[in-house]
């Protein structure tokens, strides 16, 4: 289970690449970014013959609107079809593969952190045997290559990994993948508080539409559990 995850984490990132180079930047985020949601939810309710839960369905569905609206693809009147789409498709369900492989291992018994770090552990050593015949690695030894590793692998990955295990640890898999559409929202309002970017009316739009999705599923959650408490 742990080399099925590894595997995801390995064809993620090639595969989202790949998809935003034939598809422009904004097409294959949107498409990435929101097909994970649903794919998780697809394969999960095959697995465990269990759809997820009706607040789910409506706050993934405000949510990828919500990506559609802010990445701007519908003022540049971009199109989402095409079979280069699938690059970013297949990308959002390798993303789904390696989520729902940790949230496996965790109901096996396995700690949060073992189970993210055996499966990026298992993708960086896989990666690690061919990246320096492609891209070279003398700026790794440069000040400014090790200050760019040491930031996107302990700050960016590790730390961020390591508090997406935290919530797959504590809620289902299909919650946890649209919650991380959390992350485009937060990329636009430090977009507009630290770069100081103008938003159209129809991205402004997108990130209410964004943030309702995420009040949806957390807010609706939270009074489930109260009054199970209760």
């Amino acid at each position: 289970m742990a080399c099925m995850g590894a595997g995801g984490v390995l064809a993620y990132q090639p595969l989202f690449f790949v998809g935003t180079g034939t598809n422009g930047v904004a097409v294959g985020t949107v498409v990435a970014l929101g097909s994970a949601p649903v794919l998780t939810g697809l394969i999960d309710s095959l697995l465990r013959r269990r759809a997820p839960a009706s607040r789910w369905f409506v706050a993934t569905a405000l949510c990828i609107a919500g990506v559609t609206m802010v990445s701007g693809v519908l003022d540049s009147g971009a199109s989402l079809g095409g079979p280069d789409v699938l690059w970013s498709v297949a990308a959002g369900g390798c993303y789904a593969v390696y989520a729902l492989s940790a949230k496996e291992l965790m109901e096996r018994g396995w700690p949060s952190q073992h189970a993210m770090g055996a499966m990026f552990g298992v993708a960086a050593a896989a990666a690690s045997v061919p990246l320096p015949f492609i891209v070279g690695a003398e700026w790794l030894w440069t000040p400014r290559g090790l200050a760019l590793v040491l930031w996107l692998g302990v700050i960016a990955t590790a730390l961020g990994y390591l508090l997406f295990g935290w919530g797959l640890a504590r809620l289902p898999a299909t919650t946890v993948t649209t919650l991380t559409l959390a992350e485009p929202l937060c990329a636009t309002l430090l977009g507009i508080g630290l770069l100081h970017e103008q938003l159209s009316l129809v991205a402004a739009s997108g990130l209410v539409v964004l943030a309702a999705g995420l009040a949806v599923l957390t807010v609706t959650r939270r009074r489930v559990g109260a009054s199970t408490v209760a």
